[in-house]
């Protein structure tokens, strides 16, 4: 029988993807594990490789340049001189970039997805991100639902008809309806306004994911900026003295290592826990981390990407700069996977490297806090009665208000400014 092979459901907002790369042409032997197809989401460039051995039956239509949907059937694979039939054929999902695939699952389950990104996994249900938020707001529990669809996929009239709701009508956001038979309307685009000439650009990828995060977080959050300056002399003194044997290893030591260890050694403190936390709205509980993965904002081409390390509290500073190098390194030639962007619990924001000071960053939602960094100047300032030049580094706390008081986000930051202007207490190895 063939295998249909889908594009599913990873979570994270993702609803398609463009092909940036064919590998294969119907017709074709490919071998388990074999690259078929690179694919571009809003989060990073993919290679999918082949579920198993066969004959490429079909490949999707869309052509290099052209949008994939989740749910749609990439390649279908099975016997020399098969016919492939859409429906009549087992079906199975590919494989998330950077999640184990040891455990392959059966026909009409969905293989390696990470823990949490589909609640219907383990039942073989195969749910659309719009159907998924149908049976949301309709109060349906999809696992008892039947699904109609090729394969047993549950349908957005599957949803309607288990909540008793008419299916001749599809529910818009702004709360209208409008008939599912409405025809489409030609949309007219004007090269000019009133005042001159203009350009338009498609508002996708990178640039749309970010829009919607952060719009997301302003409607989320009650946020809160204090700001405050540290005196990081001494730990330019131990940088310095550090980067050789770091430049010997191939790896560059940056400020934003040692910023990093200081974050996380702060938030390990039972004082400031609030600050590694998410509030459950659903559930009304705050949810306190026991791990530190911290996020850090990389501007590249295609837009903002915040790749996390992930464990920091094990690791030296050595270790941590020589992960964000990789790290960053993966996010501009667009290499990164999408398990490298999630599992953050604390996010850092650093636009000193091009020049700022003091900003309001905003709160990686569903996280508690992120922090700005600006740029290092040589200031004159008063120590001992006297006026002496230091080196001053400018940090710009925002925090959800609705979790954080202004006192505890203040007590904080103070924690990670005294980590940077005792650098005895960050060993770097």
């Amino acid at each position: 029988m063939a295998y249909e092979f889908r594009f599913p459901d990873v979570g994270q907002g993702i609803t398609e993807g463009v092909i940036v790369k064919w590998h294969v042409r119907e017709g074709d032997a490919v071998k388990d594990d074999q690259i078929l197809v690179e694919i571009e989401t809003d989060k990073a460039v993919v290679e999918v490789p082949s579920p198993k051995s066969g004959i490429v039956l079909m490949r999707h239509t869309s052509k290099e340049g052209q949008r994939i949907n989740v749910g749609d059937v990439i390649v279908a694979i099975g016997q020399k001189g098969e016919k492939y039939v859409p429906g009549k054929a087992v079906s199975s999902a590919m494989p998330v970039p950077g999640a184990s695939n040891e455990k392959k699952k059966d026909a009409g389950a969905v293989v390696g997805f990470l823990p949490g990104s589909m609640s219907e996994v383990d039942k073989g249900i195969f749910v659309m991100p719009a159907v998924r938020r149908l049976a949301a707001e309709l109060k349906v529990n999809l696992p008892a639902v039947k699904g109609s669809g090729p394969g047993g996929r549950v349908t957005e009239d599957d949803v309607r008809k288990a909540a008793g709701v008419s299916t001749t009508v599809t529910t818009l956001q702004a709360g209208a309806v409008k008939p599912q038979s409405e025809e489409p309307q030609i949309k007219v685009t004007k090269k000019y306004d009133f005042w001159g000439m203009v350009r338009r650009e498609p508002f996708k990828g990178v640039r749309k994911a970010t829009a919607e995060k952060m719009s997301l977080s302003a409607s989320k959050t009650a946020a809160v900026t204090n700001m405050d300056e540290a005196d990081i002399t001494d730990l330019s003194g131990v940088r310095e003295k550090a980067k050789a044997a770091a430049d010997k290893k191939g790896i560059k030591l940056t400020f934003l290592a040692f910023i990093i260890k200081a974050v996380v050694e702060s938030m390990r403190k039972p004082v400031h826990n609030m600050v590694n936390s998410s509030l459950d709205e659903a559930a009304q509980e705050v949810v306190i981390k026991d791990y530190f993965n911290i996020g850090f904002a990389v501007a590249t081409d295609a837009g903002l990407l915040v790749p996390v390390v992930k464990g920091v509290n094990a690791k030296s500073i050595l270790a941590i700069a020589g992960e964000v190098q990789q790290l960053a390194e993966k996010a501009r030639s667009r290499k990164l996977d999408m398990a490298d962007m999630m599992g953050g619990t604390f996010t850092i924001s650093n636009i000193g490297s091009i020049g700022g000071t003091f900003f309001t960053p905003i709160i990686n939602y569903p996280e508690a806090a992120i922090l700005g960094v600006g740029k290092i100047a040589d200031k004159p300032v008063v120590r001992d009665g006297k006026i002496v030049g230091r080196k001053i580094l400018p940090l710009s706390l925002t925090y959800d208000h609705r979790l954080i008081d202004g006192a505890q986000a203040a007590a904080f930051l103070n924690t990670v400014i005294s980590y940077l202007e005792n650098p005895k207490n960050l060993p770097v190895e």
